[in-house]
């Protein structure tokens, strides 16, 4: 006789019901980080469209951050956080390798037991969050699943380094993903390029910093026209196949929100996909900088907060960066 394993099975579809923020309270002018770079005001806005970057003082930690962020998701869910059956927190910036932030995240805000892990796909980390927690939900794993984008990269800077530093912010963006009667999450479209890992990355590793202390410690770098030609020229194609996979055009969309990492990558985006001037477009970057992980949710909360997007609208999202990686999908807000 065969023993049969039994499976769990879930509702046909997911959304996304609920999305919390948190920013940096500091505000950090081009002028603040132009010196050390020999720059200007007039060069870092042309070069990426910033203005200010969000950050946050020395003592508020990259768990702070996605506590706040995930309390004001789950109040916009209108469940509690007993209602939490999985927490997933995607960062790049929380110093521990063990125990998980999202363990940490999930009992402060009171959620325990739930299940809760860490993943590390940098600036994509959000979408893939996305996926997972679509998956789950679908799959009859969990019931409500939190998604957290939460960093700070004001940890990691070097501010003599013209590369990356002085585009980054700190932040963290949530959202609850739970059942839906009907499609509110479209496929993910996923994948990695580690060929061109060095791309961006870390100086040097812990290892060589325990070995080698005047190395001193580790900061971020990155091959900015590497990154820009594969942002701008390859990730539209991503995100076509997100709308494809979807069954639906850039027509059909009413809110665009890729990965805020450059204003002119958002630009040939645009340009890419033929989007539509009806299209709402998430420029968060301007004021508050590259958030990382956080990005993709803080440009979308605040759209929806500044009435710039509507509960119900079509969302194309994208995230990318140090991996390569790279995840896209189209998403009903909130």
């Amino acid at each position: 006789m065969t023993l049969q394993l039994k499976q769990s099975t879930g509702p046909e579809f997911s959304r996304i019901l609920g999305l919390g923020a948190a920013r940096g309270t500091n505000v950090v002018t081009n002028d603040d980080v132009a010196g050390p770079i020999d720059s200007s005001d007039e060069w870092i806005q042309q070069r990426t469209g910033i203005i200010t970057r969000r950050r946050s003082d020395a003592d508020v930690t990259v768990i702070d951050l996605a506590e706040e962020a995930a309390l004001k998701a789950i109040a916009a869910a209108g469940i509690t956080a007993q209602e939490i059956d999985a927490v997933i927190l995607s960062t790049v910036t929380y110093f521990h390798q063990t125990p998980a932030g999202a363990a940490l995240v999930a009992d402060r805000i009171g959620a325990t037991p739930a299940a809760a892990f860490d993943i590390s796909a940098a600036c994509a980390g959000y979408s893939y969050g996305i996926g997972q927690a679509d998956a789950l939900v679908r799959s009859g794993t969990a019931r409500n699943v939190l998604v957290i984008g939460a960093e700070k990269m004001s940890d990691f800077i070097d501010p003599t380094d013209r590369s990356i530093s002085f585009l980054l912010g700190d932040g963290a963006g949530a959202a609850v993903v739970g059942p839906s009667d009907t499609p509110g999450i479209g496929p993910t479209i996923w994948g990695s390029d580690g060929s061109k890992a060095q791309t961006i990355r870390q100086t040097h590793s812990w290892q060589e910093l325990r070995t080698q202390p005047e190395l001193g410690w580790p900061t971020l770098r990155q091959e900015g026209q590497t990154v820009f030609k594969w942002a701008a020229f390859q990730m539209p194609v991503v995100a076509q196949q997100a709308l494809d996979a979807a069954g639906v055009t850039a027509d059909d969309i009413q809110v665009f929100v890729p990965h805020q990492a450059n204003m002119r990558i958002i630009d040939q985006f645009i340009k890419q996909l033929k989007l539509p001037d009806t299209v709402v477009v998430g420029r968060d970057i301007a004021d508050t900088g590259n958030t990382s992980a956080a990005s993709i949710p803080l440009a979308t909360d605040r759209l929806l907060a500044e009435g710039q997007a509507k509960s119900g609208d079509l969302s194309l999202q994208i995230g990318f960066g140090a991996g390569l990686v790279y995840a896209a999908q189209v998403v009903v807000l909130p």
